[in-house]
């Protein structure tokens, strides 16, 4: 098959997802010949127009892995923007060293009915957004495992007059997300914890409105979160003086129970199409 352009799409307020997207859509690109266009949909300003890909491009989109499943307040993102038609399509998740649960089949399921052909996929371990765990990764090890998984894919797809069976992954698109527990094992609410402001740190530079996915920071008093907050801590890491932090004892009691239980590394997982 030839192939006319390579596309890179990822969900990355973290930025690990991202980091691994580039990884896959390069290698891709190399392995086909194929100039590579790349697109996030970090924020709202980002996922106002859709993309319409032919039988000759090839995607690459990404996600991380929120609670089980796709992030709910951007998983609908993927279903409106990301049409094709019969578009090969690598689904790629990332996963904060717990587990991706349903979220790889989710994002496979979505590709799927928005008429794209799934003909690899990935669930990637990443540094745990909130809890630290997994630090540093994806690290160079990782991203050259996905070099060498898509150079491998790429010959094969040049190859094949037509496209592969896809992948059996695992996982239950439908499958409600996982409940977040707490240091006691007891649920741990946390849906309306948002981040707070030190008043003594904050320069008011704005970077943290800007970066927020959910549009919630006011830019003229980045103090107010007036809407959504996702935990993506996008704002906490732009932040560059450290003004932004959670206090909510929901929170930071999930936290202590994933430090407790989830520190062992665990290990990425890659699916083959059937060609």
């Amino acid at each position: 098959m030839k192939f006319e352009r390579i596309w890179g799409v990822w969900f990355s307020p973290a930025g690990s997802t991202e980091k691994l997207v580039k990884t896959a859509a390069k290698a891709l690109g190399a392995a086909l010949g194929a100039p590579v266009s790349l697109r996030s949909l970090n924020t709202p300003a980002d996922r106002k127009e859709p993309l319409c890909l032919g039988p000759r491009e090839l995607l690459v989109a990404g996600g991380p892995t929120y609670a089980g499943k796709l992030p709910n307040k951007i998983m609908p993102a993927y279903r409106a923007l990301l049409q094709g038609q019969d578009t090969p399509a690598l689904a790629l998740v990332t996963f904060g060293n717990r587990s991706f649960d349903n979220a790889l089949a989710e994002l496979g399921e979505i590709l799927t009915q928005g008429g794209f052909a799934v003909v690899g996929a990935a669930a990637c371990v990443a540094q745990h957004a909130m809890a630290g765990l997994a630090a540093g990764r994806p690290d160079g090890a990782e991203l050259g495992r996905m070099e060498e998984f898509c150079a491998a894919l790429g010959e094969k797809l040049a190859a094949s007059p037509k496209l592969p069976a896809p992948p059996a992954v695992p996982g239950d698109a439908g499958a409600p997300y996982y409940r977040p527990l707490g240091a006691d094992g007891a649920p741990a609410d946390f849906l309306r914890a948002k981040p707070k402001t030190a008043p003594d740190r904050c320069t008011r530079c704005g970077i943290c409105a800007r970066v927020c996915p959910m549009g919630s920071i006011r830019a003229e008093d980045c103090t107010a979160v007036e809407g959504i907050c996702i935990k993506c801590q996008a704002c906490i890491r732009s932040c560059p003086a450290g003004a932004k932090y959670f206090d909510d004892p929901a929170y930071l009691s999930h936290l202590e129970m994933l430090r407790a239980h989830y520190a062992a590394p665990a290990e990425s997982a890659y699916f083959d199409a059937v060609f």
